[in-house]
């Protein structure tokens, strides 16, 4: 009777030109963050993109700014996936002069006609009216345009600052 063959147990290690990594990992400082996402023009997408910012700002202890960077990339993902559905979304999360810069990409093209293009501002800053509020209580900004990047389409971005004057939070009301 045969016995089945079973190899050694593979031993990771590194690569020998790589120096070797730290025993004790620290969390990276704030300005360490800068993560980019593809997502597909989905529904779901929306949830997929805030669980990683939440997950990079925690790693870059940023825990304050959790609430109001899942709302507002939440409600960028979401708007974008609206006007455009089916298209690749691509998220950009950076940590640059002391503030949080969300930034999200859609294949969304600019109107050439003027009224359409009013049109499609419109429609797009009404999908991003609670964005608009979560970012102004943070004393943060935000805006829409033209992408510069290669391909087109439209940058909506949002920048909240390290310490706000007001931390966004579900305020609890009493009588």
């Amino acid at each position: 009777m045969l016995t089945p063959f079973h190899p050694a147990p593979a031993r990771l290690t590194g690569c020998p030109v790589a120096p070797p990594a730290p025993q004790n990992p620290t969390a990276p400082p704030p300005d360490a963050l800068a993560c980019s996402l593809t997502l597909p023009g989905e529904a779901h997408s929306a949830r997929i993109a805030r669980g990683t910012v939440r997950l990079a700002l925690l790693t870059h202890r940023l825990d304050g700014l959790v609430p109001a960077a899942e709302q507002v990339t939440g409600e960028m993902v979401a708007a974008a996936w609206r006007l455009n559905p089916g298209r690749d979304l691509y998220l950009s999360l950076r940590w640059r002069d002391d503030a949080l810069r969300l930034t999200v990409y859609d294949g969304h093209a600019p109107h050439e006609h003027p009224r359409l293009a009013a049109a499609c501002e419109a429609r797009r800053r009404s999908a991003l009216r609670l964005l608009s509020v979560v970012v102004r209580e943070c004393r943060g900004q935000w805006g829409f345009g033209e992408s510069r990047e290669p391909g087109g389409g439209t940058r909506t971005w949002a920048t909240l600052p390290t310490t706000p004057t007001h931390t966004y939070a579900h305020p609890v009301r009493r009588a």
